[in-house]
Formats: structure tokens, C-alpha cells, sequence
């Protein structure tokens, strides 16, 4: 697959995530340079999964503080049934750092800047650039990727309009099962 990058065309490797399919569990790093499996540190909750290429580039900072916003929005629903995670490639002090300073509590940032294997194992590398491209995905309660979008420009946002419909119709399929 690619994607473009102010126009410029560029590869995404990897082996994609297909919605239907099994999400992959890939060890990432937490703030406290620890390894963790979010999907494992998540079972049984819906998961939103962000990928930005850096905190520092605006697009993704805003798109960041958009999401957050709307995730406030489901008050109790959040911490209920579900758990919301960034993936990027900057070190987890640089993560620490921008939540402290931005304010975003409500999202789990988690780095993949050791060997990328997050970014290789979900298709979402950059080759060209090596970082994560901009994804979303949301992953129901038994580990299926139930939404996917990657993102063609790597300077535009998501469809987050599309992204939270799924993620309601799945905390709402949650809700009525528990």
C-alpha cells in the first residue's frame, strides 16, 4: 500500500491489518520503558488504536486533542468498556513530556521506537521515513479489528465522525452482552 506525504508517494511496509481478522498483540513501549501487549493489558474492553507518525507534527498533536475531546464525551463508558492507546515512534519521554504538557489523560501512549515491529506487524511503516503512518483502527472485545483507516495523506486527519460511530456501535454491542 502507500501514501502520500505532501504529495510525494510512499510505501507502507508491513503485512496490513484487514478488518475481520484477529488483531496481532506486537510488544510496544510503555512510559516506563517497560514492554507491554496492549490488546493483552485490554481484553474483554473495545480498543481504539491510534498511529501517528510524531507527537511533534501538528496534524497529529490536533488530531490527538480531537479524539480526547470526543472520548470525554463517554463520560463513564470510557473507563468502563473501553481502553484508547497511541502508537507512535517517538521515545516514551517525548510521550510523557507532550501529555503532561497537553493535558491528554484519557489516552494510553505507548512507543514503538526500538524496532518498529508494531508499525511492521499492522502494515503501518513508513518506509521512507521510518515512523507509523496515521491510522485508526478499533478492535472489539474478543480481538477483532471491527474498523480500519489508514489515512492517505500523512498531513490530513481521520474521518473521526466514522471512527466513533463504530466505536459507539461496539461499546453499545459491549454494553448489552455485560
Amino acid at each position: 500500500m502507500h501514501i502520500t506525504f505532501h504529495g510525494k508517494r510512499m510505501r507502507l511496509i508491513g503485512l496490513p491489518m484487514k478488518v475481520g481478522t484477529r488483531a496481532r498483540d506486537v510488544r510496544v513501549i510503555d512510559n516506563n520503558l517497560l514492554p507491554v501487549l496492549p490488546l493483552e493489558r485490554s481484553r474483554g474492553k473495545v480498543r481504539l488504536l491510534l498511529t501517528v507518525p510524531s507527537l511533534d507534527m501538528p496534524v497529529c498533536s490536533d488530531e490527538i486533542h480531537k479524539f480526547s475531546h470526543h472520548l470525554t464525551l463517554l463520560g463513564q463508558q470510557l473507563t468502563d468498556f473501553v481502553e484508547v492507546f497511541l502508537l507512535s515512534a517517538d521515545l516514551p519521554f517525548a510521550q510523557t513530556r507532550w501529555q503532561a504538557i497537553e493535558k491528554v489523560t484519557n489516552i494510553t501512549m505507548l512507543s514503538d521506537y526500538r524496532d518498529l515491529d508494531f508499525a511492521r506487524s499492522w502494515g503501518l511503516l513508513v518506509q521512507d521515513l521510518g515512523l507509523l503512518t496515521h491510522a485508526v483502527y478499533v478492535v472489539d472485545s474478543t480481538g477483532i479489528v471491527t474498523y480500519q483507516e489508514i489515512v492517505t495523506e500523512l498531513t490530513a486527519e481521520p474521518d473521526y465522525a466514522v471512527a466513533f460511530a463504530v466505536l459507539s456501535a461496539e461499546i453499545a454491542t459491549l454494553k448489552a452482552a455485560s
